[in-house]
């Protein structure tokens, strides 16, 4: 007989009222620089760990395996939407999905970007957008929240979660980045603050939440965590880089559709 999954480790917000979590590094199979829940099939870790832990994932969104889905991040604004569960490793490139189709599960992986959890519970619609910051500037959030629409969401009724990803005080860019989010609306000047010369802190998951309310999202929350300044909890790409390089996991964002 088959051994169930245990179930993985996650943060919940009741306001989505729908299956979902937004996993840590913990709880999974994986070793080493990939320690322990890494869910992202495009590194070098050992692919039966990875699909090990990605049913652990499902298990705890009460799916199949082969109901969990995911997707090609390219960091830009299209957005699939599922109508059936494609194999492990096939899904498009696209950094946003949505579906309605019951059990369903859809998930981003994320190592700093922002993960972002939707519903329009009354119509049965999900999704799901990674959100770095070129994505977030160019537009996915709305673009994930126009395809919501498209399968028979309503704005009004659209909650949006963002999970834990790099926060401000851990977040030091340059002027390339300040430059791409005020060449779109100088009044973003707001999500910076000063770092050392010529570099600034951004706040990634406050820009984030303004794209989505400045959509009509009328329900947006952000989820405790910064992903770089926690090494136990969180694998992180800007904490990977400044340690010299090297191997890096992912954790995951999923949610599963109830319609």
């Amino acid at each position: 007989m088959t051994q169930p999954c245990p179930p993985a480790p996650c943060v919940t917000d009741p306001a989505l009222g729908v299956p979902h979590g937004f996993f840590t590094r913990l709880g999974g199979v994986s070793t080493g620089p990939y320690a322990s829940l890494n869910c992202s099939l495009s590194g070098a870790d050992d692919r039966a760990a990875v699909f090990e832990n990605r049913a652990r994932v499902a298990a705890t969104l009460g799916v199949e395996p082969a109901q969990l889905v995911g997707l090609h991040q390219v960091h830009g604004t299209a957005v699939a939407t599922v109508t059936e569960p494609w194999a492990p490793g096939d899904g498009p490139q696209a950094d946003g999905m949505v579906t309605a189709v019951r059990g369903i599960a859809l998930g981003v992986v994320t190592a700093d970007c922002g993960p972002v959890l939707f519903a329009d519970r009354k119509a049965g619609v999900v999704g799901a957008a990674h959100a770095g910051w070129r994505g977030a500037v160019a537009g996915i959030l709305e673009a994930t929240v126009e395809a919501m629409l498209a399968i028979g969401a309503e704005r009004a009724r659209i909650v949006a979660v963002i999970g834990p990803c790099i926060r401000q005080a851990s977040y030091e860019v340059a002027a390339d980045l300040r430059d791409a989010v005020l060449a779109r609306n100088a009044g973003d000047a707001r999500f910076f603050r000063d770092g050392r010369r010529d570099r600034w802190l951004f706040d990634l998951a406050g820009y984030a939440a303004a794209r989505l309310r400045a959509a009509g999202v009328a329900t947006v929350s952000i989820t405790p965590g910064d992903t770089a300044a926690e090494p136990d909890r969180f694998f992180s790409h800007r904490r990977r880089t400044l340690g010299g390089g090297g191997p890096i996991g992912h954790q995951i964002a999923g949610i599963r559709c109830e319609s």
